[in-house]
């Protein structure tokens, strides 16, 4: 084991992201083993992704893989080789592959289903812990799945690997005690609860299209296998499952000519009220979960503006808030949907609710695909 991988260990461990059960997994299945000889490594100081080469430095590109960085593998399905457009496969964070992992509670005798194999990985770390026959793996990228079948049976770690969409699941090999996503969902599909026995976990990144932000929600199915539901645990960030990407049909379709005809008002919401401090601030979450069907852009700051854009899915309604160091944001809103304001109702019920933290939102999930979200209990759920 090097010695960069032996620090990441501890790291884990002492982060409490590595639990003892999962422990020889790590050491026995090295994320080095699942990761080709170029890779684009996420660097987490300059928000850059940095292109490694493994036949040119392979130092540098062993010392990223031993590293808690997410890794990306593959651009624009597999169309682009360079950075620049988006990435559609990876190998996550390290920590964020144990926490799921802890999530998921899975023990010896249970039989997992993983949604997205991607580089194999962490396929390789179930199939070590609970055997390669206990794990079925689907990935739709053909290529992807290919390379992941050739590293994991270098390691005679191969279990199941299937191509095909996984919105489909495995109705062959149901029923499973436990479902893993590595893929980010927008909607979680009906077929999966089928395919899960009653009691069992889905654990999966589950987000809106309000942001690409996604947290981890750990759904028990209910005895009746008609629903399942459970809180979120934490906030992640991952690629979305192909099928339910955002489909964006870009600003100039909503605001072709400007401003123009549009209602202008201001607001005394700040900057820092609506954004808060950082990528994963809970409160886009939680107005993701209250305003439906709405995606949000920030642009960057500029001579002391800032514009924050809202877009309509299910139509062509748009809001903008301006902000203004100084003085009060500016409002714009459009369409038959005042966006805006539902916005800021959302913020204002988070802020009532005592600014609540990911942990304390769940979502309630039936067989004929509603999906309900709710705070602190199911009691009060409401459609998103």
């Amino acid at each position: 084991m090097t010695e960069e991988r032996s620090v990441l260990g501890r790291s884990l461990l002492e982060s409490g992201a590595l639990t003892g059960e999962w422990r020889d997994a790590f050491e026995a299945v090295p994320r080095a083993a699942f990761l080709p000889d170029v890779v684009w490594a996420f660097d987490m100081d300059t928000g850059a992704a940095v292109e490694v080469d493994r036949r040119a430095d392979p130092e540098t590109w062993q010392r990223y893989v031993d590293q808690d960085v997410p890794i990306v593998t593959q651009w624009d399905d597999g169309a682009g080789e360079n950075p620049g457009g988006e990435a559609t496969s990876s190998a996550s964070m390290p920590s964020v592959v144990f926490r799921m992992l802890a999530d998921l509670d899975a023990h010896p005798g249970d039989r997992v289903l993983e949604i997205g194999t991607g580089t194999g990985w962490n396929a390789g770390l179930m199939a070590h812990r609970l055997g390669h026959d206990r794990v079925t793996s689907i990935e739709v990228d053909g290529e992807v799945a290919t390379a992941a079948r050739g590293r994991l049976g270098a390691q005679g770690l191969l279990g199941t690997v299937l191509t095909r969409d996984g919105l489909l699941g495995d109705p062959q090999g149901a029923p499973y005690t436990r479902l893993i996503s590595t893929a980010g969902l927008r909607r979680v599909p009906p077929v999966w609860l089928g395919q899960v026995s009653p009691g069992g976990l889905i654990v999966a990144p589950w987000g809106t299209h309000y942001s690409n932000g996604d947290a981890v929600v750990r759904l028990r199915v209910a005895d009746d296998g008609a629903s399942a539901s459970g809180h979120f645990t934490r906030p992640v960030e991952f690629m979305k499952l192909r099928a339910q990407r955002r489909h964006f049909d870009g600003h100039k379709a909503y605001v072709p000519d400007g401003f123009g005809g549009a209602g202008r008002s201001t607001t005394g919401v700040t900057e820092t009220a609506l954004l808060g401090e950082g990528r994963y601030d809970v409160r886009t979450f939680a107005i993701g979960l209250r305003v439906p069907d709405c995606y949000q852009v920030s642009a960057a700051a500029r001579d002391g503006h800032r514009p924050v854009w809202f877009y309509g899915l299910d139509d062509r309604s748009w809001a903008c808030v301006m902000f203004h160091e100084g003085r009060k944001a500016d409002v714009w809103q459009s369409g038959p949907r005042r966006l805006w304001d539902e916005v800021a109702s959302a913020l204002r019920w988070w802020q009532e609710k005592g600014e609540p933290g990911y942990e304390r939102f769940g979502l309630t999930v039936t067989g004929d695909g509603e999906h309900r979200a709710w705070l602190d209990g199911p009691e009060d759920a409401w459609p998103v």
